[in-house]
């Protein structure tokens, strides 16, 4: 094994434990909390191994630049010089998520610098890890936070008054963490910088297996949103209450779910309701109020707009029924992203080169990468996941592809941004 595999290992190794549930074996590295100031620890140790400067924008993204060959360091960590080219991912977890959905993309970034040093390799432009914040939207509901600022997708207003379950603003959080929440929002100079973004990152689903890749191009991303379904009806005992005089909101939003399931199977799309609240969440009461979050994304626009419809319908309807009232907000929404074409038949060219066979793969799931695609030229490289299973404890990735990844990272790094 190289110094930079090993490297990548060690790496590796020492962020495992962070945020892992010994119950689940699952990640709950959630925004602003003691395990995200942990990986936030080991992004910035990385950093200082390598002698990379570092920087956490006014969003809370972190930063790690790796300076061209007679440029030395920076008098200022927030100095930015055009033409960089960035890579990494995000380091925060879905509930009792994988241990590779974001992190494998940071730390094959540090691999990747690893290994074209030991090649004796120096950038001719800069080059940056970045480890976006939020991009799960675990905590504070709203998916690539982040990016989502850095790039003026988000409202700043908006943003900060975001709430967690426990009623905690993102605001709060961020006082709570040093940092100041009143600076969030766009930062021009930092996106004016950057002449290409790469993302690496495990697939969320098969096909590489299938094909028998190690790695592969992204196409695209399907467009996707998230909606919020508030049920009001009226709580009650559960034991005493006939059934005809219930306004049980618990029973429009069972119908909701299968109705996105349905949507979903006729318009080829995909929806989910993988979150509720049910008030006041008592065994022997009728609830109150019951709070579902729709995920829906779809290869295009028309049938994403059909599935969503379709749901709102269905609830809206039985809501009518059971005499409860509906509330729908759409707390997010990503449009289609096609990758630059240009971007992606120059890695294509790099990899190959080196005997690196990459299929091009399009997919459903949400990255910062296709955030900044609207801003800089971006790509992705997926590592294979032999289970196919992501958001889940079972996510894997072999040590071998990981490897490849990294390999795959550095090839693209090298022309990029050392010829």
């Amino acid at each position: 094994m190289s110094d930079a595999e090993q490297s990548f290992a060690t790496l590796w190794e020492s962020l495992l434990p962070v945020g892992r549930d010994s119950g689940t074996g699952g990640y709950r590295r959630f925004s602003w909390t003691p395990a995200d100031a942990s990986a936030r620890s080991w992004f910035m140790d990385a950093a200082a191994v390598r002698n990379l400067r570092t920087y956490a924008d006014r969003n809370g993204n972190l930063w790690a630049w790796w300076d061209p060959a007679g440029a030395g360091v920076a008098t200022e960590p927030d100095s930015f010089t055009p033409g960089a080219i960035v890579t990494g991912s995000h380091l925060d977890s879905v509930p009792d998520g994988g241990a590779y959905d974001g992190p494998l993309g940071v730390a094959t970034a540090f691999a990747a610098i690893d290994m074209l040093r030991e090649r004796g390799r120096r950038p001719a432009r800069p080059v940056a890890v970045a480890a976006f914040t939020e991009e799960e939207g675990a905590r504070f509901g709203v998916a690539c936070l982040g990016s989502r600022l850095l790039t003026g997708v988000t409202d700043p207003a908006k943003a900060r008054a975001l709430t967690d379950r426990n009623g905690v603003t993102l605001a709060g959080a961020m006082t709570a963490a040093g940092l100041d929440p009143d600076a969030i929002g766009p930062d021009e100079a930092l996106l004016a910088s950057i002449a290409a973004y790469v993302e690496l990152h495990i697939e969320q689903g098969r096909a590489l297996a299938d094909r028998g890749a190690a790695v592969g191009l992204a196409a695209g991303i399907w467009p996707h949103g998230r909606w919020r379904l508030t049920f009001t009806g009226r709580a009650d005992h559960a034991g005493t209450t006939r059934l005809a005089d219930r306004h049980d909101p618990m029973l429009p939003c069972a119908a909701a779910v299968l109705a996105a399931r349905d949507a979903a199977a006729g318009h080829g799309a995909l929806a989910t309701v993988g979150k509720l609240t049910a008030e006041p969440g008592g065994v022997n009461a009728i609830c109150s109020r019951v709070t579902a979050w729709l995920d829906a994304r779809a290869p295009d626009e028309h049938r994403l707009a059909a599935t969503v419809d379709q749901v709102l319908a269905a609830a809206g309807d039985a809501a009518a029924a059971q005499g409860v009232a509906l509330d729908a907000t759409q707390e997010s929404a990503t449009p289609a992203v096609e990758f630059d074409a240009p971007l992606r038949d120059r890695l294509a060219s790099a990899l190959a080169a080196r005997g690196i066979s990459a299929p091009v793969l399009g997919t459903g799931a949400g990255h910062d990468a296709g955030v900044l695609a609207a801003r800089v030229p971006a790509a992705m490289l997926f590592v294979r996941n032999p289970t196919g299973v992501s958001h889940s404890p079972a996510e894997h990735a072999e040590p071998a592809d990981c490897l490849a990844g990294a390999e795959a990272l550095a090839a693209a790094l090298e022309d990029l941004a050392c010829q």
